[in-house]
């Protein structure tokens, strides 16, 4: 036993586990902290006193974000790329690379992101009716949703260099600006949902404004960076931009993989929400809780999986294999872990936690069985985010595209039309379909995982 202990102690202090640590523990912080500003977001909309516009503001904020989501899922793919190539310049020594690299991905981030917010912008209130939005809720969210589309823009910007600076290792400076960003955007809601201080009380949209008051200071925070010197990543507006068409490529093959995954990913998401709004505002709203709350187990798998992602790229620029496996296998049995004790806390802490966000008994009821089913998949849900982003990191981007597109696409669809059409479970039955979706995701990557195909991929 003392011989175990003594191996035990020594794995949690091993260089490899410290360069994990070192990079997840700023992006978790950041993700986490993120995720608890949204949630306190949403339980400042949930605890407005009229609780019919309380619940169709909640359902407002679910059923718009999925459009912007899908927008943003396009500027995060080529983000992966951009990530993913910078990581591996970084290995390689070829440090001179990596600024035309990021220059390449703020461009095109602009180029794609503009039209698809004034598309959102025009049609807010045909994308919301096909999302299955209620008459109420559309109501409610139209200036909402109109308001935030300004915000996408700069959002998006920001992606573009804090992927960058995450390929390099520089996760603390994301954390700090988006720390910062948030807190704004929690005090922001605060005076402009419900008026303090004299301020007008705005509701949902007082939200909306505040949001992007909170990424244009975001904004203003990373290139202000960029442009003190102080990162490994020499950028400068001033030096010339080179369009190479070899980075493109580059970009392209990482990228376009990781843009149809998050293309499918989105398009089963506004499927599904479609099949769960048909339940009614009230247990929508229950739904749209329990996203919220989950979005905080996400930030585990997330901050691990950008680690592994930047290690293993990282390795494999360095042309160490063996590494780069190691770097994936570890962080990957760090973040199922996590996992499993943060489901622990979900499943025994549900009704509290869900008490929060509303004091409506059936709101409260529908959330908490939807928290308990998601409290199962943490560990399944956990490992197969980080070893995807160690596949990514490694160029590998098809194999997850496809195990996305299978689980959310067909199965959590079509579960989710089984369960809640046709066996008529109402809540449990869409989210029994989220987990047997997350379950099938882990097997399929973790076998893609265990091929080893992933290290002989070139990138350029």
């Amino acid at each position: 036993m003392g011989e175990e202990k003594q191996t035990d102690i020594k794995q949690l202090k091993s260089p490899i586990n410290k360069e994990i640590m070192n990079i997840a523990w700023p992006v978790l912080i950041e993700l986490v902290l993120s995720s608890l500003f949204g949630m306190i977001n949403m339980m400042m909309l949930g605890n407005i006193a009229d609780h019919a516009y309380a619940a169709a503001a909640v359902s407002a904020v679910g059923v718009t974000n999925q459009p912007l989501f899908l927008g943003l899922a396009v500027v995060q793919a080529l983000n992966i790329g951009g990530t993913a190539l910078i990581a591996r310049y970084f290995g390689a020594g070829k440090h001179d690379r990596m600024e035309n690299v990021m220059k390449h991905v703020m461009i095109i981030s602009m180029i794609l992101s503009a039209p698809l917010a004034l598309a959102a912008f025009v049609y807010s209130d045909q994308i919301m009716a096909f999302m299955g939005a209620q008459p109420d809720t559309v109501e409610v969210g139209r200036l909402y949703f109109r308001i935030i589309c300004i915000s996408y823009l700069f959002q998006s910007f920001n992606f573009s260099i804090s992927g960058s600076l995450r390929g390099i290792g520089e996760t603390q400076i994301p954390m700090g600006v988006n720390l910062q960003a948030n807190f704004l955007n929690v005090i922001g809601n605060a005076l402009l949902i419900y008026g303090l201080f004299g301020v007008p009380a705005l509701g949902i949209q007082g939200a909306a404004i505040s949001t992007v008051i909170a990424n244009t200071v975001a904004c203003f925070l990373l290139i202000r960076y960029l442009r003190s010197g102080k990162s490994k990543l020499n950028f400068s507006f001033a030096h010339p931009f080179h369009f190479s068409m070899k980075t493109m490529k580059s970009l392209a093959k990482i990228g376009l993989p990781s843009a149809l995954e998050q293309l499918a990913l989105r398009s089963g998401m506004i499927l599904f929400i479609q099949i769960v709004s048909g339940l009614g505002t009230v247990v929508f709203a229950a739904h749209n809780i329990g996203m919220n709350i989950l979005t905080l187990s996400f930030t585990l798998g997330q901050a691990f999986g950008i680690a592994a992602s930047s290690l293993v790229g990282r390795a494999l620029g360095a042309g160490d294999a063996k590494l780069a496996e190691n770097y994936a296998s570890r962080t990957g049995k760090i973040g199922s872990l996590c996992g499993a004790i943060l489901g622990l806390a979900f499943f025994f802490g549900a009704e509290y936690i869900v008490s929060f966000y509303s004091s409506d008994p059936e709101i409260i009821r529908n959330a908490a069985i939807a928290i308990r089913v998601a409290a199962i998949t943490q560990p399944f849900q956990s490992h197969q985010l980080i070893v995807a982003g160690s596949l990514r990191g490694a160029g590998d981007t098809i194999f997850p595209l496809i195990s996305t597109f299978l689980g959310i696409l067909i199965i959590r669809v079509a579960a989710a039309t089984f369960f809640v059409q046709v066996l008529g479970l109402g809540i449990l039955g869409a989210w029994l379909a989220v987990m047997l979706d997350q379950i099938i995701r882990w097997f399929l990557i973790a076998m893609r995982f265990r091929s080893g195909k992933w290290k002989k991929l070139k990138l350029a």
